[in-house]
């Protein structure tokens, strides 16, 4: 296995823009090492990096980590509800009921590509360098995406791997990351989803939690076990409070950097329209799962991935409405600009930078809502009749078919019907988008005109690429044809737009970046993209509902919380409290002050789900899978009094596996072989 070739770390500075103490999502090349060792008396080695980097694994969306010689891998039960879903049948609904392989030879295959990052290399220089003076912002972002896939190309080529552009800081850095990938994933053991999401969206993004949010799986290379170079050690120590964690994952997306122009759009246009979007699915999956138990089985994972997205949208909606953190970007950003306007060199080339991504920003804003409708089309007739429509009208190639978890007549209708009726309510009759959708029909008879379509067949919409305009004229009195046309133009207008705006934004950002970095130095963390980063903090309390909330729950308080609602007799909402009946059956082994969740003081986002939670042994002390409501405005801002992560508890994985799913032979896997549970965490 190649190595991960770590850059030269620097050192944290001192500035007046002073990064609170565990802020941060710390990309390897750049820790703040300084911080580490006058707060925590710590300072990690290479090898501890290097071992820690190259334990983890990028889900793609999610986070995960080798944890055995055997290639075993720990993650978040919902980050792979979709693929055990997959692999489950109407007899054995795996979510429902758990499942555990006793044998390698019971491990069942999902469809899950992995990715674990080998090297880095920043090519900055070489990207800025095929610039030319006389270019525009457009031109100019050409020929660095050309410069940078150009060393995305080259070391793919020299090692072998599977590389990645990377743009960090707004475009202030270029770096191409190397990553080997794996494509033979197995599932080894996953608790019910009852106990992995107790209580159910109510609980999402909430602290105390209870929930045993983990999955096993196994990653095989060449039809065997892959045996990877480095694997984390499990802690048998357990964590207490104030004990200093590290997360290393692979966070997805945060917006700090941007400008506080690009915040308040969001605030006001594109964060409001995702929340009617999400609105919407809701509503309709959960209508639609109350017309039978298949139903609601067939639509659960998607209405749990609804569900966070519009609890995630609405947090961070709450936060670009905070008043008071929103004035202390735009007073950071407001000291920014005067320390640029009083450098003659720094003003010349980035003075009108902010003035310029307003300028840009308006290029979208007048079509935001129809782009937001349109791309939110929700059947795949829909879906792929309008890439087959944007590929007759410009030439590309079309998206990928789409092939959504749950394909079906009856909630397709009821899908589209919805969205028609959103279509309605938004947009005045004589719109154009309004009466090709509509044709003057109610939402409810629109719907069943255009899943009549003979487009639903991909054959018909295969022979109406290859026909070409004249095919696309033709079939113009089609109704679901005529919508797609529709959708089409305004997608196509849209994105011209929106190329130009990113453009322009992509390049003032960028000069922003590199004038930040000149007045301050690159003593900050560039925002989340996605790709491999460490965050740290403490085993913390903090204040909600006048008092101070506990660093830990137990498996004390999972039944205390399932007997306040009732049991399972009372089966309050849908059941959001109740247990299976084995943990009921087994309640008496299990230890009730073993640790279940855990509050830390990281800095998260989502795609740290499945994340491992490691201490300066680099050792498995937990496993991230949410955090408090109060985290999520942290997409745009950092708020140290009360960002919280949520962990499940390292030994409340093994408690369950050994007491409760009957895995011991897994137990031992994890804490080494011939390894046996230890006393403390043993209640005969």
């Amino acid at each position: 296995m190649k190595k991960l070739i770590l850059p030269l770390m620097t050192t944290f500075l001192t500035s007046l823009w002073a990064l609170r103490a565990e802020e941060g999502m710390w990309t390897f090349d750049n820790l703040p090492l300084k911080l580490l060792k006058e707060k925590y008396n710590f300072t990690p080695s290479e090898e501890w990096l290097t071992h820690v980097s190259q334990s983890a694994i990028s889900l793609g969306g999610c986070s995960a980590s080798f944890i055995s010689p055997d290639g075993l891998m720990l993650t978040n039960h919902h980050c792979a509800r979709g693929q055990v879903s997959a692999v489950s049948t109407s007899d054995n609904d795996l979510l429902k009921n758990g499942f555990v392989a006793r044998s390698r030879e019971e491990e069942l295959k999902v469809n899950m590509s992995i990715r674990v990052l080998h090297r880095m290399l920043n090519v900055t220089d070489i990207v800025n360098a095929a610039v030319k003076p006389d270019m525009d912002a457009k031109a100019a972002e050409s020929a660095k995406d050309a410069a940078l896939q150009e060393a995305v190309d080259a070391m793919q080529k020299s090692t072998g791997l599977s590389c990645s552009a990377v743009r960090l800081y707004q475009g202030g850095e270029y770096w191409v990351y190397g990553y080997e990938t794996f494509d033979d994933v197995r599932l080894v053991a996953a608790p019910e989803i009852q106990v992995a999401m107790f209580g159910g969206d109510f609980d999402n993004f909430t602290y105390p939690r209870h929930d045993l949010d983990f999955m096993l799986f196994r990653v095989y290379k060449d039809g065997a076990p892959y045996r990877p170079e480095n694997f984390l050690k499990w802690s048998v120590q357990g964590l207490k409070a104030g004990d200093l964690t590290f997360v290393v994952g692979h966070p997805g997306t945060t917006a700090r950097g941007m400008t506080y122009s690009q915040m308040a759009y969001a605030r006001d246009l594109t964060t409001p329209n995702s929340i009617k979007a999400y609105e919407r699915q809701r509503r309709v999956l959960l209508e639609y799962g109350k017309s039978g138990e298949e139903n609601k089985r067939a639509v659960q994972t998607t209405l749990l991935g609804v569900e966070n997205g519009l609890k995630a949208s609405k947090g961070y909606y709450a936060g670009l409405l905070d008043e008071a953190p929103m004035a202390r970007v735009k007073a950071r950003e407001d000291e920014l600009r005067a320390r640029v306007n009083k450098d003659d060199k720094l003003k010349a080339t980035v003075g009108n930078s902010w003035d310029q991504i307003d300028k840009a920003l308006e290029i979208t804003r007048d079509n935001a809502l129809l782009m937001s409708l349109a791309q939110g089309v929700p059947t795949p007739l829909l879906t792929n009749l309008r890439g087959a429509v944007a590929q007759i009208e410009t030439g590309d190639a079309p998206p990928p078919p789409r092939r959504p978890m749950v394909d079906r007549p009856d909630l397709n209708q009821m899908q589209l019907e919805a969205w028609l009726q959103e279509l309605q309510a938004a947009l005045p009759p004589q719109n154009s988008l309004v009466q090709a959708a509509l044709k003057g029909q109610t939402p409810g008879v629109a719907a069943k005109s255009i899943l009549a379509s003979a487009m639903n067949d991909e054959s018909a919409r295969k022979a109406l690429i290859e026909g070409g305009k004249p095919a696309l004229e033709a079939a113009s009195g089609d109704h679901a044809v005529a919508l797609a046309k529709a959708l089409a133009a305004i997608i196509l207008d849209g994105q011209k737009k929106q190329i130009d705006a990113d453009a322009i934004i992509k390049d003032h950002a960028a000069r922003i970046a590199r004038a930040r970095f000149e007045i301050y130095g690159k003593e900050t963390y560039p925002d989340a993209t996605g790709t491999l980063r460490l965050t740290f903090g403490p085993v913390s309390t903090f204040e909600a509902n006048g008092t101070l909330i506990q660093p830990f729950t137990t498996f004390g308080g999972l039944y205390d919380r399932y007997a306040g609602w009732g049991g399972n007799e009372v089966y309050a909402y849908d059941g959001a409290w109740s247990l299976p009946q084995r943990w009921l059956d087994r309640r008496h082994l299990i230890n009730p002050d073993i640790p279940l969740n855990f509050s830390h003081s990281v800095d998260i986002i989502g795609g740290n789900s499945g994340s491992p939670v490691i201490d300066i042994r680099g050792e498995v002390v937990g496993l991230i899978f949410d955090g408090n409501i109060t985290m999520l405005p942290g997409r745009y801002y950092y708020n140290e009094n009360n960002n919280r992560g949520v962990s499940v508890d390292a030994r409340a994985i093994i408690e369950t596996l050994d007491k409760v799913m009957d895995a011991k032979h897994i137990v031992n896997e994890i804490l080494g072989s011939g390894a046996r549970v230890s006393a403390n965490q043993r209640r005969e």
